[in-house]
């Protein structure tokens, strides 16, 4: 996982991708604290993720979709597009359904072998053993829908279910949130009947570096593909959805928001499409470029800005001074927006990192630094409530006109980490 913007390792090169920026109970009782892992006899530790802190409890489905209106832009010979998709939603009940794993045992084993975790063993961790608190084939509650529809976009190289724990949660306060595999860029994406694709990332940059220009030419179509891939699943919805579910979803109301790569993916395809309503982008560049302070190479919805409302939530030091993209859109948009950065987090602190680094730490005996270098210095309970609260209240604003009660509009003792810009 990202601990800064380098993310994807290869024995070639290391990918540096600031720009590609780099799925229970009741969920009200669960906490925002991730349970005591355990360790098992193969040596291999075993990681839990926190519940979510929602009325409902979550159920969720995963669809395997095919654009074949257009070929595959990272594999030339293939003629068609496919994506794995998971659709979260607030369930009726969950009892009889089984907690969905966070990894297939295929995408688990990609995810290993692309470790972006910094000083952390992957091959120590069951990456397959991990549960979410999303039940597959819940039935669906009916009583309080439609539901706002929410996408999620992970960070370079990662796969959807890296952020699993504001996507469990976002279900659970009522929300449908369809989380996005970006196939050839997640580390591994595992089809129905166990085939494996993995990334062709890392390949990709060892070919074009060190070259600067295709350097920037490789980001700019990461995330040309990533927002194809995204409107391609909002055209595809309606109708791929299982009757069950078809219906809940209110695709009149519609937010998105990823990390990393996966804001900038937010962003811009709020930009380019105009069934996006809101996006949040957490701790993802706006400009084709590799690191966050390089100026110039802005993307359209940097350079254009947009008329919707956004909100940018960076690691500690990450704002208008310090992200001339950010400075950009900031400056050319001229709907609601707002900024803010966690003091002591870290890049990878907006992903699943944040509960499951430290657990690894403990059961492995690695030292502290290695937490630090991977999350920061924010606590790990801290950073997942602030997290909930400021998307929660910025999609309950825009998408159910919802009062936050100020949350959004500036410092909060209820998260005294939180600095707005």
């Amino acid at each position: 996982m990202q601990t800064r913007r380098a993310v994807l390792m290869s024995a070639a090169a290391a990918f540096a991708v600031s720009a590609l920026p780099a799925r229970g109970a009741s969920a009200s009782a669960a906490s925002a604290s991730p349970a005591s892992p355990a360790s098992r006899k193969d040596g291999l530790v075993r990681l839990t993720l926190p519940g979510p802190s929602g009325p409902y409890p979550v159920g969720t489905v995963s669809l395997h979709l095919v654009d074949r209106s257009r070929p595959d832009p990272w594999i030339a010979s293939q003629p068609y597009r496919e994506l794995m998709v998971d659709v979260r939603y607030p369930a009726r009940t969950v009892t009889g359904h089984r907690r969905a794993p966070q990894m297939l045992p295929g995408a688990a084993a990609g995810f290993a072998a692309l470790n972006s975790f910094s000083d952390v063993p992957a091959d120590k961790v069951d990456w397959a053993a991990t549960l979410t608190h999303a039940h597959e084939g819940a039935p669906i509650e009916r009583g309080s829908g439609p539901f706002p529809v929410v996408l999620y976009s992970p960070g370079a190289g990662d796969p959807r279910t890296m952020g699993t724990t504001l996507c469990d949660d976002l279900a659970s306060r009522g929300y449908v949130v369809v989380s996005v595999d970006h196939t050839y860029d997640a580390s591994a994406v595992e089809f129905p009947g166990g085939r494996v694709e993995d990334s062709v990332l890392p390949a990709e940059y060892a070919k074009a570096s060190p070259d600067q220009e295709r350097i920037r030419a490789l980001l700019k179509k990461a995330i040309g593909v990533r927002v194809a891939d995204t409107r391609f699943v909002l055209d595809e919805l309606p109708s791929a959805l299982p009757g069950a579910v078809r219906g809940m979803p209110d695709f009149g109301r519609l937010g998105m928001f990823g990390q990393s790569a996966g804001g900038f993916t937010a962003m811009q395809t709020m930009h380019d499409d105009p069934r996006i309503a809101a996006a949040a982008d957490l701790d993802g560049l706006l400009a084709h470029e590799q690191e966050d302070s390089t100026p110039g190479h802005l993307s359209t919805v940097a350079a254009d800005g947009v008329d919707r409302p956004f909100l940018l939530i960076g690691k500690d030091g990450n704002d208008l001074r310090t992200v001339p993209s950010w400075k950009a859109v900031w400056r050319h948009s001229h709907g609601w927006h707002r900024g803010l950065n966690l003091r002591g987090a870290e890049h990878a602190t907006y992903t699943d990192a944040v509960a499951l680094v430290p657990q690894i730490a403990r059961l492995l005996g690695l030292p502290h630094e290695t937490v630090v270098k991977n999350i920061g210095t924010i606590a790990p309970s801290h950073a997942i409530s602030a997290e909930r609260a400021y998307i929660t209240a910025f999609f309950g604003r825009w998408l159910r006109g919802r009062d936050d009660h100020g949350l959004l509009d500036g410092p909060s003792p209820c998260h005294p980490e939180a600095r707005f810009f």
